[in-house]
């Protein structure tokens, strides 16, 4: 029998997750991952360098490694002081690989080669993009981390989100797409991790053609002064926009609550919990409800500049996987 093809689409310590409990079934696997980020030891390497995004990357590839356990400790390692304060040991090895190699995609292969990875891990574009956000009070944002951080953003509303310059999905994204059984989407930061890849010529258009079942993976919370307010319905709107045609055809949602002195750490920040509106309602798409909430408490690195920022009520990788092992076997 012919093993399916899963290709995620994303970024950030979503991909990582998701991709950890996903290599653990025989499927091939594909992940195209976002190329915007410009914050912590990514944002620095990318001033100092020119260097691409080696954040995101990295951790796809760290959860889809086969190697040993020291190995993969090794490219999450951060420096905790001294000059290299802050940097990751990975960002530093796959910055030192596309000098080596002069394409940051040949690193990135390379770097799969070292580590064993079970699958592929593609940079949806190989251009030097910065991501930009133009608000209705004339306010021009530039840069993930400056629209990450911007608490204004939902208040005085978006105008124009767009890439500069335009950038070309990788040929490897699209092929990998077309040829896919389950497109999986999500979860993660809306505007900075999932949004930037629709953002991409040739990412949309080949979701659209492609024969494949798309997942959507609506995010547990939403994002403080970003998406306040937003049920299910209005991220899979938000999404079938990008792509540009009612593509999206499962949403996987959470049925669990999370523990009361989280959603209340949350509370205080407004990051509230995701809900459906009408989960009944006359929706193109199936909504899938399940546990998928972790239970362990996410450990980070001292040195990790950004650990404040990253979420704390997160999915189970393991339990999300048997999920989408479910549709994608329907």
């Amino acid at each position: 029998m012919r093993r399916k093809n899963i290709v995620t689409i994303g970024g950030g310590t979503g991909s990582f997750m998701l991709l950890s409990g996903l290599k653990k079934y025989p499927v091939n696997l594909a992940a195209i991952v976002s190329m915007t980020d410009d914050g912590g030891s990514t944002g620095v390497l990318r001033d100092e360098l020119g260097v691409l995004p080696p954040g995101d990357v990295r951790q796809c590839l760290v959860a889809l490694s086969d190697s040993s356990k020291e190995l993969r400790e090794l490219m999450n390692y951060r420096f905790a002081e001294g000059g290299l304060k802050g940097h990751s040991f990975g960002n530093l090895f796959l910055s030192a690989l596309e000098k080596i190699n002069h394409s940051f995609s040949k690193g990135v292969e390379k770097a799969a080669r070292i580590l064993d990875v079970r699958g592929e891990v593609i940079p949806v574009t190989e251009t030097d993009i910065v991501l930009c956000m133009d608000l209705q009070n004339g306010v021009k944002l530039a840069g993930e981390e400056e629209i990450n951080h911007n608490r204004d953003l939902q208040r005085a509303g978006i105008k124009k989100f767009y890439l500069r310059p335009r950038a070309k999905a990788s040929s490897k994204a699209i092929k990998q797409l077309l040829a896919a059984d389950l497109i999986v989407i999500g979860p993660g930061n809306h505007y900075c991790s999932i949004a930037p890849n629709f953002l991409v010529d040739g990412i949309p258009q080949a979701i659209r053609k492609s024969k494949a079942k798309v997942v959507y993976n609506c995010n547990l919370v939403n994002k403080s002064s970003h998406t306040d307010g937003y049920f299910l319905e209005d991220y899979v709107t938000a999404l079938n926009g990008l792509i540009g045609a009612e593509r999206i055809d499962f949403v996987t949602f959470n049925s669990r609550r999370p523990d009361a002195k989280l959603i209340k750490k949350y509370a205080k920040t407004k990051d509230l919990l995701v809900k459906v509106r009408d989960l009944r309602g006359d929706h193109n798409y199936q909504i899938i409800m399940a546990n998928l909430l972790s239970n362990s408490k996410p450990k980070f690195s001292a040195a990790d500049a950004i650990a404040a920022q990253r979420s704390f009520i997160r999915h189970d990788g393991a339990k999300l996987a048997k999920t989408l092992m479910s549709i994608l076997q329907s």
